[in-house]
């Protein structure tokens, strides 16, 4: 696996960093991403990138066992002239939490379910940058000011979900913007 692990905070020349959770629980390092798009997927050998397969997890809870075992191909995260696109490679649907796809003067983010073979415009750096208000509370949350986006795969969570909050779904994302 060619994982290019991001190895102090100085590094510049990625354009994004990956986090992998499980519930509260961070597993494994943080993955750097330089190339212009990523495949993060379960098993080997399904393709070149960042193999959720080969972290360690300590996790035993049949719930995130059995997510898990769902990711399969995963999705491929893809840096455009636009923003970033996430396309789902998964047989099940993920679901996306971005301040850039959602209405500026809306009060909570919503979460959007993207169904297996679709893929959705994740992040815009153009609205993201606009969208950078200093009294905004949600925003100063969030790491380097809303470039922040949330992916669970498998279960969602918000409003419409038993589940309220991502520290809740078994397996998903943080993927954070280099806002240079």
């Amino acid at each position: 696996v060619d994982s290019q692990v991001l190895q102090e905070p100085g590094d510049r020349s990625h354009w994004c960093v990956v986090a992998y959770w499980e519930e509260k629980t961070r597993v494994g390092r943080l993955y750097s991403v330089q190339e212009p798009s990523l495949d993060i997927f379960y098993d080997l050998p399904q393709g070149n990138g960042f193999c959720l397969g080969q972290l360690n997890s300590d996790n035993k809870s049949q719930l995130v066992q059995k997510v898990r075992s769902k990711i399969g191909y995963g999705i491929q995260l893809t840096k455009e002239v636009d923003g970033v696109w996430v396309y789902n490679r998964s047989s099940y649907p993920i679901f996306i939490k971005s301040a850039t796809l959602d209405n500026p003067d809306s009060r909570t983010l919503l979460v959007h379910k993207v169904f297996p073979g679709f893929s959705i415009k994740a992040f815009d750096y153009e609205k993201a940058y606009s969208l950078q208000r200093p009294n905004d509370h949600e925003f100063m949350q969030q790491p380097w000011t809303g470039f922040t986006v949330q992916i669970s795969f498998v279960k969602g969570w918000g409003q419409c979900y038993t589940r309220q909050f991502i520290s809740s779904c078994p397996c998903w994302l943080e993927v954070i913007f280099n806002n240079r």
